[in-house]
């Protein structure tokens, strides 16, 4: 029986769960019936063992520099060793070679940084880690670094956000690879939820970072996400927080990036999103509740955000606790 060659590239300070990510759930589709078999190594230069970014140690199964295609996926994890790794050029160079050699190639989180410097990334979208995404996207200005999806698959390149979307990143390529129900299974199996969509953001209003500093946008921000449905024009909050509409939108670009009237539309998109996830209410009553005059706007706002529809966003996230 043929099998699945995967080559996951390690370095000294990559990140243990970019790695464990990907292999176990390899590991867990060849258990629950993959055929053709996954086939999963290790790879780092000189073939050495590595110390990774949380302090424990990973053994190579295979030394970089050695190893042939073809192979079907080349992974690269991240890890605070990204740059150093990036800036090898025996590693750069080994990950290019394989690149050519491979049916698919992926990073997780910083490993875009060294898809990035091998030039396997230049005229394409892709993702990273959102607290570093502006950094390579200003290191490399060829690419299209879009720092809200937990993954992007731009052809045979794809690109996941960071350490867990790594699991969303290789239980998609179980999917293409072995169809649908082999996924849920394996995503049962490692109790997590099959399976969030690509272009679902990395951060929301629900797990997102701590609160602004500043007061008056604290306060503007509870006043969103306490009344979703309601006007939430830029005059409205900038009245309510007794500043100026300019001054407001200042305040909100320093602490934030980004406008008031955009903030709102990501609150209300995001919360819309949680609703259709875990309720069975009608698209129309989530729109309402979250602020958007009609279903169709909901759809419109939904789908430049996600990439999907809220029905297709919605079957998803059923079929993930089916």
């Amino acid at each position: 029986m043929s099998e699945r060659q995967v080559v996951v590239v390690g370095y000294e300070g990559a990140e243990m769960l970019d790695i464990a990510c990907v292999t176990s759930t390899l590991d867990a589709a060849v258990k629950l019936g993959a055929t053709p078999p996954y086939a999963v190594a290790l790879a780092t230069p000189g073939g050495r063992d590595i110390d990774t970014g949380t302090g424990l140690g990973l053994r190579a199964g295979r030394t970089l520099e050695r190893v042939r295609g073809p192979l079907d996926t080349l992974l690269v994890s991240g890890g605070p060793g990204h740059e150093r790794a990036a800036a090898d050029p025996r590693v750069t160079g080994h990950v290019r070679r394989l690149a050519r050699e491979s049916r698919r190639v992926a990073s997780v989180c910083t490993g875009a940084t060294v898809l990035a410097a091998a030039g396997l990334l230049d005229g394409r979208r892709a993702t990273t880690h959102w607290a570093l995404a502006e950094r390579l996207a200003a290191a490399y200005p060829r690419i299209t670094v879009d720092p809200v999806p937990i993954y992007v698959r731009d052809g045979a390149v794809s690109t996941a956000a960071g350490v867990t979307s790594a699991l969303d990143l290789t239980l998609a390529f179980v999917e293409e690879d072995h169809g649908a129900e082999l996924a849920r299974l394996v995503s049962r199996w490692l109790v997590t939820y099959l399976q969030r969509p690509g272009n679902q953001a990395q951060m929301s209003i629900f797990t997102g970072p701590p609160a602004p500093e500043d007061g008056l946008v604290r306060r503007a921000v509870d006043l969103v996400t306490s009344g979703l449905s309601g006007e939430l024009t830029v005059a409205g909050l900038a009245a309510a927080v007794g500043v100026s509409e300019r001054h407001l939108t200042r305040l909100f670009l320093d602490q934030l990036g980004q406008t008031p009237g955009r903030y709102v539309r990501g609150a209300r998109t995001e919360a819309a999103a949680h609703l259709l996830a875990s309720t069975r209410l009608p698209v129309g009553t989530v729109a309402a509740r979250c602020g958007f005059g009609t279903a169709e706007a909901l759809r419109q706002a939904f789908t430049a955000r996600y990439g999907v529809p809220p029905s297709r966003f919605r079957a998803a996230a059923q079929r993930a606790v089916a």
